[in-house]
């Protein structure tokens, strides 16, 4: 389908909105209903926003709904302003990330300034993907899932915080900060083993945990496997707390070939995913070096 007209269409939309502008900034349009045409002209620039997008003219598309959002934000309508600044923030992620994050950001000030967190919390999450995916920024995309955590727990909602802590616990043992990874999958655990609906998800965090003491330190790792089998004595029986003890057994014995062999009959039972893979690489690699180390 033919797209040009509808830019056509469009762009006769953006000019009329312009002169309606200028028009109300006249004397005679002050005097008579000058608000009257910023409205017109902020209605004129969201159909050329949707004209554009309907041409796949994201760049142009974002523009128009910045161009709506700042004189809604000139007529004091904050939440139509942070509506067309999210509408701006979706079209820009097709062709100018770091534009959509901007636009996302003037959005979350106008939400947090009228004290809707739950909101800004949502669009921080939104930043965060965006600097997951593609502009592969991973220590911003954190700092944006902290935040979002933040204001989800400010609202008390515990579970949608939970969500992102655990991306920022994800990260963090990449990026080999495992303390902080730690105390998260910790915390998260704690939370889920009380709840009746998130029981079963308690063992996964304690196993991500034990992991990423195991990563510092093998006593650590020890240790850290007693105190959740206390507070948690489900996690006894759990198939991830019997593979930590036996690759604890094998790196203890600095046995390669039993760490391998275990790691391979959890994974034919469950499907390591790629954090889980590597992680258990790291921790074979430093029973290899100590090892080579002996010898």
């Amino acid at each position: 389908m033919d797209n040009s007209g509808k830019e056509k269409e469009a762009l006769a939309l953006l000019a009329d909105a312009d002169k309606k502008i200028k028009s109300s900034t006249s004397f005679f349009g002050t005097l008579f209903g000058g608000s009257s045409k910023l409205e017109e002209a902020c209605d004129m620039y969201a159909r050329a926003a949707n004209m554009f997008k309907m041409a796949k003219n994201w760049s142009a598309a974002g523009n128009a709904f910045s161009q709506a959002a700042g004189l809604h934000l000139q007529m004091q309508s904050k939440h139509d302003a942070a509506t067309n600044f999210i509408d701006a923030g979706n079209a820009f992620k097709k062709a100018d990330p770091q534009e959509a994050i901007n636009c996302l950001n003037r959005a979350i000030e106008i939400y947090t300034d009228m004290g809707r967190f739950t909101i800004a919390a949502k669009h921080h999450i939104s930043i965060a993907e965006i600097y997951e995916t593609e502009l592969v920024d991973i220590d911003k995309a954190i700092a944006h899932y902290e935040q979002a955590a933040d204001y989800y727990k400010g609202e008390e909602s515990t579970s949608s915080a939970n969500k992102c802590l655990l991306k920022v616990a994800t990260y963090a043992a990449q990026l080999e900060q495992y303390q902080k990874a730690i105390e998260i999958y910790e915390q998260v655990g704690t939370y889920a083993m009380d709840s009746t609906l998130l029981k079963y998800s308690a063992k996964d965090h304690f196993f991500k945990a034990a992991l990423c003491h195991f990563c510092v330190d093998m006593l650590n790792a020890k240790l850290a496997v007693q105190k959740y089998e206390e507070m948690f004595p489900a996690f006894s029986d759990s198939r991830e707390c019997k593979l930590v003890k036996k690759l604890l057994d094998a790196y203890e014995e600095q046995n390669v070939d039993a760490y391998t062999d275990s790691v391979k009959e959890f994974d034919s039972i469950s499907r390591l995913d790629q954090w889980l893979t590597t992680m258990l690489l790291r921790i074979k690699k430093t029973i290899q070096e100590d090892e080579s180390d002996l010898r």
